[in-house]
């Protein structure tokens, strides 16, 4: 569980900083990289389940933490 955990965290912060290129350069890194094709849509799929993995288990792992 702790793998997956931290994959989804990655997923999270890619997908943070790839919005805040978008918004302050005009810049989509994650497009740049894997063209406009299917890939780039699982990508961004795959960092949407992560972002709700992580507020219904994000609570859990803080916790988890202390």
């Amino acid at each position: 569980m702790k793998i997956l955990n931290w994959i989804t965290f990655i997923l999270v912060v890619i997908g943070g900083l790839n919005w805040g290129l978008i918004g302050i350069a005009d810049l989509n890194i994650v497009s740049s990289i894997f063209g406009e094709g299917t890939l780039t849509g699982i990508i961004y799929d795959l960092v949407g389940l992560s972002a709700i993995y992580m507020l219904i288990f994000g609570g859990k792992m803080m916790a988890e933490k202390q």
